[in-house]
C-alpha cells in the first residue's frame, strides 16, 4: 500500500512538472526579408511538425516580421542549417525547451495551497473560487455559466458591492491553454479587489460603482491537459469528426468573420475556426452570458500572452472600427500607466494592422455586438521567456497589468453609455 502512495507521489510530481518531451527542443527568432525566405519558413512547416508561437500560424507570416517557432530536438540542427543556408536573420531564443519549463517554477513561495505568485492547476483555481467567494460574501459571488466538453464546470466570479442598476465590466482569462500568466492575471485581479476594497479609493470607487464578472480560466480542459500531457497545447479538447485531430482554437471561434482570414478549416492547425461559430460549448457559454448581460456589460477584456500588447478592434477586418479615435487613446493612456511601474513597454492598436489579420476573434465579436470598450491584452513578455515565463515574473507582471485595466476601468465608469 505504501509502495503504491509513493508511486502516486511521485507521478503526482511528474505530471506537475510535465515529462521531458521537450528535452533538446528549440525554440526560433526568424525576420524573413523577403516573400523567398517566407516561402523557406513555408518549406519548414511543411516537411516537419512546427509549433508557430509568433504569429499563431505559418500562414500569416510576412516579409519583415518577427516569426518565433518551435521545433522538435531531432530537427533542430537540421532546421538551423537550413536557415544559416538562406541567410535568413535568426537567433535560437530558447535553446532547450524542458530546461526552461523546469525553470518556470523558480517561485520562491512552495506551498501545497493556492498562491498568488505562483502558477497553480485548475483544481486548485476551482478550490480558490469558492473560497474567495465565501470569504468575501459582500463582495464576491460565484456562479456557473455552463460547463466545458469534458464536463467541468465553467465557474464565473462577480466582483462588486450590490447596488442597483450597475454596469458591469466583463473580463476572462484562459483563452489558450498554455499561456499560464493569463489565468494568473484574473486572479491576482480578484486578489487586488478584495485586499485594497475600502483602501485604495479607484478600486472603492470602481467595486461601488460597478460589477465586474471575472472567467479565471474559458479553456479549463486544455489547461489542465498542459499540467498532465503536454505544456505546448493551445486549444480547446473538443473531437473533431471525420478528424482524428483534437481541439478548436477557441479565439477562432466566434462569429466575427469567422474564419475568413488568419485561421484555418483544418482540425490538425492551432487555429483550426471550428466547425461553425460557437461550436465549442466554452465559447458558446461565454457568449451565452454576455448576450444575456447586454445591456449592463460596457467592457469586454480578454487576457492572452505574450507579446506585451495592447489590442482593439478589428483582428478580422484592415477596416478601423467607428471608436477608433477613443479606442486608440484609451490603449495609450493605459500603456503609459502600465509602462510607469517597470518600464514594460506595450505596443497598441487595432488588432488586424498592429500585428496581423485573425477572424472569429472574442473582442471583435464582442464589440460589434454593442460593447464599444472591447480589448485585448497580451501580457509578458516579447519572446525570451514566450509561454514559459517563470513565476518570479507572475507578481510584476500582474501588478503592471493591473494599473492598465483599473485605468481602462475608471474611463469606462466615466463615460457610460
Amino acid at each position: 500500500m505504501w509502495g503504491l502512495v509513493v508511486l502516486l507521489g511521485v507521478a503526482a510530481v511528474s505530471a506537475h512538472l510535465q515529462e521531458p518531451v521537450f528535452e533538446g527542443q528549440k525554440v526560433f527568432r526568424v525576420i524573413p526579408q523577403n516573400d523567398e525566405q517566407v516561402a523557406i519558413i513555408n518549406s519548414l512547416a511543411s516537411n516537419m511538425q512546427v509549433d508557430f508561437w509568433q504569429p499563431d500560424s505559418v500562414t500569416l507570416v510576412r516579409p519583415k516580421m518577427q516569426v518565433d517557432f518551435r521545433v522538435e530536438a531531432a530537427k533542430s540542427f537540421e532546421v538551423e542549417d537550413r536557415l544559416k543556408a538562406s541567410g535568413m536573420e535568426y537567433r535560437v531564443l530558447i535553446d532547450n525547451l524542458q530546461a526552461a519549463l523546469d525553470a518556470q517554477f523558480d517561485s520562491k513561495v512552495r506551498t501545497t495551497g493556492h498562491s498568488y505568485v505562483k502558477y497553480n492547476n485548475w483544481e486548485t483555481i476551482a478550490a480558490w473560487t469558492a473560497d474567495i467567494a465565501a470569504q468575501n460574501p459582500d463582495l464576491v459571488s460565484r456562479s456557473v455559466i455552463g460547463e466545458t466538453y469534458e464536463g467541468r464546470p465553467l465557474y464565473l466570479l462577480k466582483l462588486g458591492k450590490s447596488g442597483s442598476n450597475k454596469k458591469a465590466i466583463f473580463m476572462d482569462c484562459g483563452f489558450h491553454a498554455r499561456e499560464w500568466i493569463s489565468p494568473a492575471f484574473c486572479q491576482w485581479f480578484v486578489k487586488e479587489a478584495v485586499e485594497t476594497y475600502g483602501k485604495d479609493t479607484v478600486m472603492t470607487t470602481l467595486l461601488n460603482s460597478l460589477d465586474f464578472y471575472v472567467l479565471p480560466v474559458l479553456n479549463i480542459d486544455g489547461y489542465v491537459y498542459t499540467w498532465t500531457n503536454n505544456r505546448m497545447w493551445r486549444k480547446t479538447r473538443s473531437k473533431n469528426s471525420g478528424s482524428l485531430c483534437i481541439g478548436t482554437d477557441p479565439n477562432r471561434n466566434f462569429n466575427a468573420g469567422w474564419c475568413t482570414t488568419g485561421a484555418s478549416r483544418s482540425p490538425c492547425d492551432s487555429t483550426y475556426c471550428g466547425f461553425a461559430p460557437e461550436s465549442e460549448k466554452e465559447t458558446k457559454a461565454l457568449a451565452d452570458f454576455i448576450r444575456e448581460h447586454l445591456s449592463t456589460i460596457k467592457a469586454y477584456l480578454t487576457i492572452h500572452s505574450y507579446s506585451q500588447l495592447l489590442l482593439f478592434p478589428y483582428s478580422y477586418t484592415y477596416q478601423l472600427p467607428s471608436d477608433y479615435e477613443e479606442l486608440n487613446s484609451i490603449a495609450r493612456a493605459a500603456s503609459k500607466q502600465l509602462s510607469s511601474l517597470y518600464n514594460t513597454e506595450y505596443t497598441y492598436g487595432p488588432g488586424a494592422t498592429t500585428i496581423y489579420p485573425a477572424a472569429g476573434g472574442s473582442d471583435d465579436w464582442a464589440y460589434d455586438e454593442g460593447i464599444k470598450y472591447s480589448f485585448t491584452f497580451e501580457l509578458r513578455d516579447t519572446g525570451r521567456y514566450g509561454f514559459t515565463l517563470p513565476e518570479s515574473q507572475i507578481q510584476p507582471t500582474c501588478e503592471e497589468t493591473l494599473l492598465a485595466v483599473k485605468y481602462i476601468a475608471n474611463y469606462v465608469l466615466e463615460h457610460l453609455y
